[in-house]
């Protein structure tokens, strides 16, 4: 009404709840009665199918859209409301104000998934003005969508979401932020085991090797060494500890050597 310079032109400007401001308009108490209501509320089906009534038209329709971004521009076909009485009896170009989810920046983004996902299942279906999935849509009026918005506009709910329920899906996610940064660790980690594990097996056997290379020395002291049956018997339990030891196949070829060397040096103690 500003912007037309009808402010100063209005009588009085009352603030009535939506039924009484019907039941005034009907009663012929105010001239003009605006509303913001779907089209299948009670009060515009009970306003639009009386004859008393006429449905006002916005000529100008695009220019107020321009002027204002949050208004989108709808035409009510004639004879919508009414096909035996003709109502209205043209078409009527109307607005419909464009209505904001709006949540605060901290608000958690699993909590902003599920009111988006929400929104879907009420608001997506078919209606007299509007096509099937046109909302919610992404667009920003007043305030910038959110991070998690603009992904959800692009590519849906997040992928735990999708497969697990809420609550499921939160846990998990709950559990990759925490494993990540210890994944991230243990990579390193693991790249370097094997290396280890070869080390340790490869120490284990040259151990018995080093056992079985003192053994050699001393029986090759010969008189001024330990007697024969000793040495015997300390070349039983080391042979006994090589059997027992466990590893991959990958090392059994240094294990067959070992157990041939053995062998000798058990021959050369029966041979003395």
């Amino acid at each position: 009404m500003k912007r037309n310079e009808l402010d100063q032109q209005v009588g009085e400007l009352l603030s009535l709840e939506p039924q009484a401001a019907a039941d005034e308009l009907l009663a012929g108490r105010i001239d003009m009665a605006a509303f913001v209501a779907q089209w299948d509320s009670p009060i515009v089906r009970q306003l639009i199918t009386d004859e008393r009534v006429r449905l006002g038209n916005f000529a100008r329709a695009d220019a107020y859209v321009a002027l204002y971004p949050f208004l989108s521009k709808v035409t009510v076909p004639r004879g919508l409301a009414d096909l035996a009485k003709d109502l209205p009896p043209t078409d009527v170009t109307l607005f419909a104000p464009k209505t904001s989810l709006v949540v605060r920046k901290e608000l958690h983004p699993a909590i902003q998934d599920l009111l988006l996902s929400a929104a879907v299942k009420i608001h997506s279906g078919v209606g007299i003005f509007q096509h099937a999935g046109r909302f919610p849509a992404a667009e920003g009026t007043d305030l910038p969508l959110s991070d998690e918005a603009v992904q959800f506009y692009k590519s849906g709910l997040p992928l735990l979401q999708s497969h697990f329920p809420f609550w499921m899906a939160s846990l998990i996610g709950r559990l990759l932020v925490l494993l990540i940064p210890i994944l991230a660790l243990l990579y390193p980690i693991m790249r370097f085991l094997p290396a280890l594990y070869n080390w340790l097996m490869r120490a284990k056997i040259a151990q018995l090797y080093g056992e079985l290379r003192f053994l050699e020395v001393e029986m090759e002291a010969g008189a001024g060494g330990p007697p024969i049956a000793d040495l015997i018997e300390r070349l039983d339990r080391l042979e006994k500890r090589a059997n027992q030891l466990k590893r991959p196949i990958a090392y059994e070829s240094m294990m067959y050597l070992l157990r041939n060397h053995i062998a000798v040096v058990r021959d050369q103690l029966k041979s003395r």
